[in-house]
C-alpha cells in the first residue's frame, strides 16, 4: 500500500490524509482540550478559591473583626460599629496584601506552602468571630444596663454584618480601581498623576474643604433658635440693655444666657461680639459691671468648649451652690468643635482663659468688696483653664477653688482642684500614648463597666468612642451632672 507521504502534492482543495495514531504514542503537545474544557478547569479552579480562601485573606479579616469587636467605653449603635469593623477589616486587607506582595517576590508562596492549613484556619478564625460577638453582645448589655438603655437584640448583629460587608467591598473595591487604573496607565505615569493629585488635593482641595466646613460651623453659630427668647433681665448678656448684642452671643452664647431671669448673673461675649480677644476681655470686664457681677459674693469664670457650649448643668449645680449669690463669666473664643480646636486651635482656648483670668484678677484688686474667684472648665475648657496657672500652688494661691469635668487625658493640675472624670469618658482616657501604656486614671469616677487595656486596640477603640462621647446620658461618657457646680470646693 502506498504511503500517503509518498504521494504528489496535492492539488487545490484536496483535504490531506494522515494515519491515526494511537493515543499512547501521543505527545503532551498534540493533545487538544476543547473549549468546553478549558471553561471548566477554570470554573472548578475559581471554585475552589472561592470555598477556601487565602490564608492571609482569613487573617485580616479575622484581626480586623475581633479587634473591632473588642470592649469599649460606650454603647454603639449597630451603623457605629460597622463603620469600625469596616475601617480595620480594610486596612487589615490592605496589609495582607503588602506582605503577600513582599513573599512572592522572594518565591515564597504561603497559600501553597501551607494549603492544608486553609479550611482549618477559616474554621478557627470563624469560631473566634462568634465568640467576640457573643462576649460583645454581653458587653454591650452590661454598658446600656450602667447606662439605663435597651439591651441589644439579633438584629443589630444583622445590620452589622449587611453594614459591615458593604463598606469592606466599597473600599476594597476602591483600591481595586486604583490599582487597575495604575497598571492601565503605567508606573511612571501612575505615580506622576498621584503625585499631581496630591498636591493639587494639598494645594486647594484641603484649603477649599477647611474653608468650606468653617463655614459650616460659622453658619451654625449664627443660627437662632426660635425656642430661645432674648433675655429681658438686664443681669443677662444679650438683653436690651447689654453691649453684647443677641446675635453676637453665638448659638450656645444664646443658649446660656436665655431661660429663667432669676438665679444667678449669666454674662457672656461671643467671637462675633468684638473684633479681637483683647476688645472681648474688654467688653466682658464692662458686662460684669453693668450687670453688678462684682457685687456678688462669688465670681465663676467658665471656660467654654471649643465650640463655645458652657453645660447647663454646671449652671444649675453653681445656682444650688451659691444659692444664687453668684456671677457666671464666659467667653467664646472659637465656634468649631471641641475635637477641631483641639488638634488645630488649642491655644485659642488657653489664651482665652489666660487673658479673661488676669484681667478679672487685676479688677478685683482695686475692690473694697472683693468676691471669691472661682474657675470652672469642662473638655477642652478644662485643658484652658488649668494652663492659666503655673502650677498646684500658683492655682491655689489665685483661686479661692477650681473644678475641671472630663479633662483631655487628666492633662490638668489636680491638687487643690475638683476633677470630675467619668470611667466611661473616652475624652479622659484617650491620647497617642495610649497605643503603648494604659491610661491613668487615679481619681476617675467608675460609672460602668471598663475595660481591661490593650496595646493599639484600646486607642482604636477610645477613638472610636470619641465618636459618642456626648450620645451618653448626664453621669456617663462626657456628659456630667449638677456636680459640675455642687461639687466645687471652698476657698
Amino acid at each position: 500500500m502506498t504511503s500517503t507521504l509518498s504521494r504528489p502534492a496535492h492539488t487545490a482543495g484536496e483535504v490531506l490524509t494522515f494515519p491515526l495514531r494511537k493515543a499512547a504514542t501521543e505527545t503532551p503537545q498534540a493533545v487538544m482540550v476543547s473549549p468546553t474544557g478549558r471553561l471548566r478547569r477554570t470554573a472548578v479552579a475559581a471554585m475552589a478559591r472561592l470555598s477556601w480562601p487565602r490564608i492571609g485573606t482569613t487573617l485580616a479579616i479575622g484581626a480586623g473583626t475581633l479587634a473591632s469587636l473588642a470592649p469599649g467605653l460606650l454603647p454603639r449603635t449597630p451603623g457605629t460599629q460597622a463603620i469600625l469593623t469596616g475601617l480595620l477589616v480594610a486596612v487589615a486587607l490592605g496589609v495582607a496584601g503588602i506582605v503577600r506582595f513582599v513573599l512572592r517576590r522572594w518565591d515564597f508562596d504561603v497559600d501553597r506552602r501551607w494549603a492544608r492549613g486553609r479550611r482549618p484556619l477559616l474554621v478557627v478564625v470563624s469560631a473566634l468571630v462568634v465568640g467576640a460577638v457573643a462576649h460583645d453582645t454581653h458587653w454591650q448589655n452590661a454598658l446600656r444596663a450602667a447606662m439605663d438603655r435597651p439591651a441589644i437584640d439579633p438584629a443589630y448583629w444583622v445590620r452589622w454584618v449587611l453594614e459591615a460587608v458593604l463598606i469592606v467591598a466599597v473600599l476594597v473595591g476602591v483600591t481595586k480601581f486604583g490599582g487597575w487604573a495604575l497598571r492601565a496607565l503605567g508606573w511612571v505615569r501612575g505615580v506622576s498623576l498621584a503625585v499631581v493629585t496630591a498636591a493639587f488635593l494639598a494645594l486647594a482641595g484641603v484649603p477649599a474643604m477647611v474653608d468650606w466646613r468653617r463655614t459650616a460651623y460659622a453658619v451654625a453659630n449664627a443660627e437662632l433658635d426660635p425656642a430661645l427668647v432674648q433675655p429681658v433681665s438686664a443681669t443677662r448678656s444679650g438683653s436690651a440693655t447689654s453691649a453684647a448684642s443677641w446675635s453676637s452671643l453665638g448659638a450656645e452664647g444664646r443658649r446660656f444666657v436665655s431661660g429663667d431671669p432669676a438665679g444667678p448673673i449669666r454674662i457672656y461675649v461671643g467671637v462675633e461680639s468684638s473684633p479681637n480677644l483683647q476688645s472681648r476681655v474688654a467688653l466682658a470686664l464692662r458686662e460684669m459691671e453693668r450687670t453688678g457681677a462684682f457685687d456678688r459674693s462669688n465670681l465663676v469664670l467658665m471656660v467654654p468648649t471649643g465650640s463655645g457650649w458652657i453645660d447647663g448643668n454646671a449652671v444649675r449645680g453653681f445656682d444650688q451652690r451659691f444659692d444664687g449669690d453668684v456671677a457666671l463669666v464666659g467667653l467664646q473664643y472659637s465656634y468649631a468643635p471641641s475635637w477641631v480646636t483641639f488638634v488645630f486651635g488649642r491655644d485659642q482656648a488657653v489664651a482665652a482663659a489666660q487673658a479673661l483670668f488676669t484681667a478679672v484678677e487685676d479688677r478685683i484688686r482695686t475692690l473694697t468688696h472683693k468676691p471669691k474667684l472661682y474657675l470652672y472648665g469642662q473638655s477642652l475648657g478644662a485643658l484652658g483653664g488649668s494652663s492659666v496657672f503655673a502650677d498646684d500652688a500658683d492655682q491655689d494661691r489665685r483661686t479661692c477653688a477650681a473644678l475641671w469635668a472630663g479633662p483631655p487625658a487628666g492633662q490638668v493640675l489636680r491638687d487643690g482642684a475638683t476633677v470630675l472624670a467619668n470611667s466611661s469618658d473616652p475624652v479622659v482616657h484617650w491620647s497617642p500614648a495610649l497605643l503603648w501604656r494604659a491610661p491613668d486614671l487615679t481619681g476617675v469616677r467608675t460609672d460602668a463597666p471598663r475595660p481591661q487595656w490593650l496595646p493599639v486596640v484600646s486607642f482604636l477603640q477610645t477613638t472610636a468612642d470619641l465618636l459618642g462621647a456626648l450620645n451618653a446620658p448626664a453621669g456617663h461618657g462626657h456628659r456630667y451632672g449638677i456636680d459640675q457646680g455642687t461639687a466645687m470646693g471652698t476657698c
